[in-house]
């Protein structure tokens, strides 16, 4: 990688946290969120592992792997789609979040107006008992380590939201 790739994919990563941060703040204004993902709940996570297979894995890969190269922009400047296992970022996000980003799709004001994403609504595909039993099955593969500190930031961000 040249030089000038480094420094592209440093800021790609940089300007890419800055979004995910900028996120989490903005999803607190947002209304509140009623549900949960619980890895425990085999009804749950048997009902969202086919949903996220049909609806989820054609880019986040069915085995939740992501796309190659997730944390490099494509050509058009938008971030492929990024893995759900314990080698991408979702377990860095309280269970409010991810429910927003699912509903609502990866838009204002989730992200920064102008903040380009393939990421779509499914809102107006699944229902909110399907996006939290997507979320729980995601969540049911996660190691224990990642399950845990995911744990405590959505303990904390309910906490500090009264979700």
């Amino acid at each position: 990688m040249t030089e000038r790739g480094k420094v592209q994919a440093v800021f790609a990563v940089t300007a890419f946290l800055l979004a995910a941060g900028a996120a989490i703040i903005w999803s607190t204004q947002s209304s509140p969120v009623n549900g949960n993902a619980d890895p425990q709940d085999v009804r749950q996570v048997t009902l969202g592992e086919p949903l996220y297979r049909e609806y989820c894995g054609s880019c986040h890969g069915v085995n939740l792997e992501g796309q190659p190269s997730w944390k490099i922009r494509n050509d058009d400047g938008r971030l492929p789609a990024p893995p759900h296992d314990d080698t991408g970022h979702t377990w860095h996000h309280p269970d409010a979040h991810l429910f927003r980003v699912v509903k609502l799709g990866l838009q204002p004001p989730l992200v920064p107006v102008g903040y380009e994403s393939d990421m779509p609504a499914f809102g107006g595909i699944l229902s909110d008992d399907e996006i939290w039993a997507v979320l729980s099955f995601i969540k049911s593969t996660w190691t224990e380590k990642s399950a845990d500190f995911q744990s405590r930031i959505d303990r904390q961000y309910r906490e500090a939201n009264d979700n």
